[in-house]
Formats: structure tokens, C-alpha cells, sequence
């Protein structure tokens, strides 16, 4: 699958898959929303919520970035007031699923173990 989006927009900007993944999804926020987001639709105050630390400005820029990536999905319901919910793409799904086995190394070897 060819990458659309920011990522994308440099031909010859990454050197490797792994490269291009982290350019993805680099920076402290954008693992913690995708994990937020892992098996459940939400809305923005409980992303808020689930992410301890986050920035209101912060959170609504990385889930601008990841819906311009095609990562995850914004629904907003016509309703008064406006109810907006997140979930993952496809694409978010697997990029998931990819993060799996370096989550379980991150707690073996570092957390000595430790759940998520």
C-alpha cells in the first residue's frame, strides 16, 4: 500500500520501512492515542481522559496529523451539540497490531515485565 498523507509527500525521505513507521508516528502522543483507540471508538474528552498529560491543543493536532495519514477515522454525528467520535482506519488497525510485539519487548526489557 502506497503511503498517503505527510508521510508520503517527500519521495525519498525515509531510508527504510521502519523509518517511514516512525516518521508516522513519532513523538510521545500518537502511540498513546492509537492505544487509546485500540479496540473501541471514543470521543475527545475520554481520549483526554485515557491520555494523562495531554494538552488539549496537543491532542487535537496529533489526531488532525493521524486522520491526514489515514490512521484514524473522525465521525462527526449531526447532532446539537456536535458529537464527534475517533476510531482507527484499517491502516490504524494493522499500524496497531505492528506496535504489538515492540509493546511486549518494551515490557520485557524494560519494564521488567509490567503490564501496559
Amino acid at each position: 500500500m502506497a503511503v498517503t498523507g505527510r508521510a508520503g509527500s517527500r519521495p525519498g525521505a525515509h531510508v527504510c520501512g521502519i523509518d517511514a513507521a516512525i516518521g508516522l508516528i513519532g513523538g510521545k502522543w500518537k502511540v498513546l492515542i492509537l492505544w487509546e483507540l485500540h479496540d473501541r471508538t471514543a470521543r475527545f474528552g475520554e481520549l483526554r481522559r485515557g491520555i494523562p498529560g495531554v494538552t488539549e491543543k496537543v491532542l487535537t493536532a496529533q489526531l488532525r496529523e493521524l486522520e491526514v495519514d489515514g490512521i484514524v477515522h473522525r465521525r462527526v454525528h449531526d447532532e446539537v451539540p456536535p458529537r464527534v467520535e475517533y476510531s482507527l482506519t484499517p491502516r490504524g488497525r494493522s499500524l496497531n497490531e505492528a506496535l504489538g510485539p515492540l509493546g511486549a519487548w518494551g515490557r520485557r526489557n524494560l519494564l521488567g515485565g509490567a503490564g501496559d
